[in-house]
């Protein structure tokens, strides 16, 4: 399929988790859901386990699914994702989920193993990719933003999610049944940040003319 960027994700602790079954179900409607969303070249789709895997244009895409994901799934859940650059061979494109290999999927499969490391323990997504200097830049943006939404509540979570989605702080109000003031003081303590820093890798999905 060419140079694409792999996403290969699973979710953090899903031994301990009392309901496994209720949340693969809930995991495979949030994907196919980010995949309506974001129009991936391959599908996110569960695959052995509690893995899943996509593939995608371009590097911001990819980390912008990886959060959405995670957003869509915390509090109760939260996922690790890994990425990699490179090609990607599909032996069986009639199999679900795809059968395939290939460096970008093998980059993956190592940035996965990189957050199953002690020293990347509190690293929830990163990248692999052919050039060590632009890999680097890119995890440096992924630490940075991944620390941003640890620091958020729930309702911060929430409008996170909203926002990355293309909702405006009118439209996250009303959902929310609380004031624009109230919108504007979570984008300020943290919401608006993440959401800017995603924005610098892939576009925003709204037109964002109240978003301050």
């Amino acid at each position: 399929m060419g140079l694409l960027v792999t996403l290969i994700g699973d979710m953090v602790g899903s031994r301990d988790l009392p309901d496994r079954a209720g949340v693969q179900r809930r995991l495979a409607a949030v994907l196919d859901e980010v995949t309506g969303l974001l129009d991936p070249a391959q599908r996110l789709e569960t695959t052995v386990g509690d893995e899943f895997q996509g593939a995608f244009d371009d590097v911001g895409t990819a980390t912008l699914a990886a959060l959405m994901v995670r957003l869509a799934l915390l509090p109760e859940v939260d996922v690790r994702c890994g990425l990699g650059e490179g090609e990607v061979v599909v032996h069986d494109p009639t199999s679900t989920p795809l059968l395939q290999d290939g460096p970008g999927w093998w980059a993956a499969r190592a940035a996965l193993e990189e957050l199953a490391r002690p020293r990347r323990s509190a690293a929830r997504t990163w990248f692999e990719g052919p050039d060590p200097g632009a890999a680097a830049r890119v995890n440096a943006f992924l630490l940075a933003r991944d620390a941003l939404v640890d620091r958020l509540g729930e309702r911060g979570l929430r409008l996170l999610a909203a926002s990355l989605r293309g909702s405006t702080q009118a439209d996250i109000a009303a959902a929310e049944g609380i004031s624009r003031s109230a919108v504007s003081q979570q984008f300020s303590r943290g919401v608006g940040a993440v959401r800017d820093a995603q924005a610098l890798l892939s576009p925003p999905r709204g037109d964002g003319e109240d978003d301050t």
